[in-house]
C-alpha cells in the first residue's frame, strides 16, 4: 500500500487477522443453522423465524454490497476495517445478551450482514496491496482458507459449544475473535489512501470479462443451492443414508471445501483460467452425478465431497479474477461479485423450493447441474472469444501481457 511496504512480519500478521475476521464473519452468518432448535425454543419463535435470520442475512449482503462499497470508497482502509470489525464485535455481544428479543437479534444480524458485505469488498484489495502484484492469487487463496474454516470448524464447534452451554455463548466468543482482528489491524495496517497502490484497480481491466465472471458466479451458485439446500432430504430419501449420517457427510463436505481452496490457492496466479474452469466443471459433474447415481451411498459421499471442493474454489477463483479484470475500482467490483453470489444463494434456494414438491428432491440436483453447465458454457465461450479477438494483442496500453497470460 503506497510505495513503502511494511515489514514481512507485519504483513503476515495483517493477513492472519483478515483470515480470522473472514472465519468469524462466515461462522456468525451460518451459526444459527446449527443452533436452530435451541434458539427457537429460547426465543419462543418458530424454526422458520430462526431460519429467516440466515436468509435475511444473505439478502442484506446482496442488497447493500455495491452501495456501501461506493459510499466508502474514499475512506482509509485501516479505519474502515476497524469500524467493521468493531460493529461485528458489538453485534455479536448484543446477540449474546440474556433476555434478548427476536427483534433485537434480527437488528444485530442485519448490522453484521452490512459489515460483512463491505468487509468482503475491501479485505482483498487491502491484503494483496501489501504484496507484489504477482502474488495476488496466492493471497486471495489464503483469505479463502480462513473463510472455509468456518464451515469445517467454526459452525460445528459453535454448535457443540451452544449445545453444552447456551446458544449465546458462541456468539460472545465470536465477538472476542472480532476484537482480536480489530486490534491487530488497527495497530499494524498502515494508513494510506484507498486509491493508492496496485490493488486499487484491476491488473488487466476488461468490462466484458468482468461481466462473464459475474455471470459464472450467479449461475454456478444458483445451481449449487438449488440442490444442496435440500441435501438432508436427499440423503434420507435418495441415498438412504438417514439422518444419523448427515453431520458426518456435511463434515466431509466442509473438509473437501477447505482442501479445495488450500490446493488451488497457490495456483491462481499461474493458471488463472484453469483454476476457474476446472471447479465449475467439477461442480457440474458432482450435481449431475448425484442426480444420476446418488442413490449409491459410497458414490454419494464422494460426489458431495467433490461438490464441496468445487463450490468453495469457484468463489475464490472468481474473486481472484475480479482483481484482474475489474473495469474500475476493485472494491466496487468485488462487491458486485459478492452481491451476485448472495443473489445466487437466494435464487437457488427459492428455485429448489419451488421444484421440490413438483419433481422431487432428486431433480433439484439435475436442475442445479444444468445451471452449472450453463455457467461452464459462458466461460468456454468467453475463452474462445478471447482467442478469436487476439486477447492480449490489443487493448489498453500496458496490460497486453496480463490479457494473454491471465485472460478469462
Amino acid at each position: 500500500m503506497g510505495t513503502v511496504r511494511p515489514a514481512p512480519w507485519r504483513r503476515g500478521a495483517v493477513v492472519a487477522a483478515l483470515m480470522l475476521a473472514a472465519f468469524t464473519f462466515n461462522t456468525t452468518e451460518n451459526l444459527p443453522v446449527g443452533l436452530l432448535a435451541l434458539m427457537a425454543d429460547d426465543l419462543r419463535v418458530s424454526l422458520a423465524a430462526v431460519g429467516a435470520l440466515v436468509t435475511g442475512y444473505g439478502l442484506t449482503v446482496a442488497v447493500v454490497s455495491l452501495p456501501l462499497a461506493h459510499v466508502t470508497r474514499s475512506l482509509p482502509r485501516r479505519y474502515l476495517l476497524a469500524g467493521l470489525l468493531g460493529l461485528l464485535a458489538v453485534a455479536s455481544w448484543v446477540s449474546a445478551l440474556g433476555g434478548v428479543s427476536y427483534g433485537l437479534l434480527l437488528a444485530a444480524r442485519v448490522a453484521t450482514a452490512m459489515a460483512q458485505a463491505l468487509f468482503w469488498a475491501v479485505m482483498g484489495p487491502v491484503a494483496v496491496g501489501l504484496f507484489l502484484p504477482e502474488r495476488r492469487g496466492r493471497i486471495i487463496g489464503l483469505l479463502s482458507v480462513g473463510g472455509s474454516l468456518a464451515t469445517v470448524a467454526g459452525v460445528p464447534a459453535g454448535t457443540w459449544l451452544g449445545g453444552h452451554t447456551d446458544w449465546r455463548t458462541p456468539f460472545a466468543l465470536l465477538g472476542v475473535l472480532a476484537l482480536v482482528s480489530l486490534v491487530t489491524i488497527g495497530v499494524l495496517l498502515p494508513s494510506s489512501r484507498p486509491q493508492d497502490g496496485h490493488s486499487a484497480y484491476g491488473a488487466a481491466p476488461d468490462r466484458r470479462r468482468f461481466y462473464v465472471v459475474l455471470t459464472v458466479t450467479a449461475l454456478s451458485v444458483t445451481g449449487f443451492f438449488a440442490g444442496f439446500t435440500y441435501v438432508v432430504a436427499f440423503l434420507d430419501e435418495v441415498s438412504g443414508l438417514g439422518e444419523d449420517a448427515v453431520s458426518g457427510v456435511l463434515f466431509a463436505f466442509g473438509g473437501a471445501a477447505l482442501a479445495g481452496v488450500t490446493v488451488a490457492g497457490p495456483l491462481l496466479d499461474r493458471f488463472p483460467r484453469a483454476t476457474l474452469a476446472a471447479p465449475v466443471a467439477a461442480q457440474a459433474v458432482a450435481l449431475l452425478g448425484l442426480y444420476a447415481i446418488g442413490h449409491v451411498p459410497a458414490v454419494n459421499i464422494v460426489l458431495i465431497m467433490l461438490l464441496g471442493a468445487s463450490v468453495a474454489t469457484i468463489f475464490m477463483a472468481t474473486q481472484s479474477r475480479v482483481l484482474q479484470v475489474a473495469p474500475g475500482r476493485t472494491e466496487t467490483a468485488l462487491a458486485a461479485n459478492s452481491a451476485a453470489y448472495n443473489v445466487g444463494i437466494a435464487a437457488g434456494a427459492l428455485l429448489g423450493g419451488v421444484l421440490l414438491p413438483v419433481v422431487g428432491v432428486r431433480c433439484t440436483f439435475l436442475v442445479g447441474g444444468l445451471l452449472t453447465v450453463g455457467a461452464l458454457a459462458v466461460l468456454i465461450r468467453s475463452l474462445r472469444a478471447g482467442v478469436e479477438d487476439g486477447a492480449g494483442g490489443k487493448g489498453q496500453a500496458g496490460i497486453g501481457r496480463y490479457r494473454t497470460d491471465a485472460g478469462l
